[in-house]
């Protein structure tokens, strides 16, 4: 098992993003949509119960689009619209929906290192490679550890390569050539010497392994979130990197604002 380098061609892409006002506007955009959506469907399933008052109430704050409940329109995504067909992922959260229809990304928390016309790429930070311990795996590649140094949780990145492994972490750490700085916040390295940095005492301040990747091709992750696979949301680091994975994904939609108990796999039990 061994680590790779990441390549040059993967690296940032994209438009500006968006200031902290536009992202809250567009978010709460996205979400009242996603509603209106959902209730379409019950409503022409008669799933819903929803009174004649709601319901009205429903159409004239769809976005300034009744046709959004009535199921003849497409919501966009917030940060993309008809004109621009694009938005910038980089460093955000794709947070599955139960809508999601692959079964590898159910209830999965993925974090978007990589994102522009040509594909996406991310890592899941919430499902832990349970019979895969740090500790094994220095000592698998030969990698002393110092006593007393800390060690970091093993994840399963993603479906694609599994035998490769990725290194999310604190953008306080930088590797000259191997280290893909993704914001502020956030940067990724994939070669040994971030694992001997670590084992040694140093290394970022917090990180986590991935092993393993997910991954898109040009425009499939845009179509995926259209479909209301994915919610996005921000990214922090005490999210990402703290320790409850089994409450991540509960907790990403939770900062969103949304009651996942309210959430419905056939999108629209009101």
């Amino acid at each position: 098992m061994t680590l790779f380098i990441w390549s040059n061609s993967c690296a940032r892409a994209g438009p500006d993003r968006l200031s902290p006002t536009d992202k809250a506007v567009a978010a709460e955009r996205s979400i009242l949509r996603i509603i209106c959506v959902n209730l379409g469907k019950a409503l022409r399933h008669g799933k819903s119960r929803l009174s004649e008052t709601l319901l009205q109430w429903l159409l004239r704050h769809s976005c300034g689009n009744p046709d959004l409940v009535s199921g003849r329109a497409t919501p966009q995504p917030w940060g993309m619209d008809e004109k621009t067909e694009s938005f910038d992922l980089n460093g955000r959260l794709l947070i599955a929906m139960p809508s999601m229809g692959d079964m590898r990304f159910s209830q999965s928390v993925v974090f978007i290192c990589s994102h522009s016309d040509k594909g996406a790429m991310g890592l899941i930070i919430n499902k832990p490679a349970e019979d895969l311990k740090f500790k094994d795996l220095l000592k698998q590649l030969e990698i002393e550890s110092a006593p007393g140094a800390r060690t970091i949780r093993v994840h399963m990145g993603g479906p694609v390569e599994f035998g490769r492994g990725f290194v999310l972490h604190s953008a306080d750490y930088s590797e000259e050539g191997s280290t893909l700085r993704v914001d502020e916040g956030f940067a990724m390295t994939a070669t040994l010497d971030i694992l001997e940095d670590i084992a040694t005492g140093s290394g970022p301040e917090m990180a986590l392994l991935a092993m393993g990747y997910a991954g898109w091709g040009p425009g499939q992750l845009e179509a995926e979130i259209a479909e209301n696979g994915w919610l996005i949301g921000d990214a922090t680091q005490g999210l990402v990197f703290g320790g409850d994975d089994a409450r991540k994904w509960q907790s990403a939609l939770e900062e969103m604002g949304i009651n996942p108990l309210l959430l419905s796999a056939e999108g629209g039990r009101a």
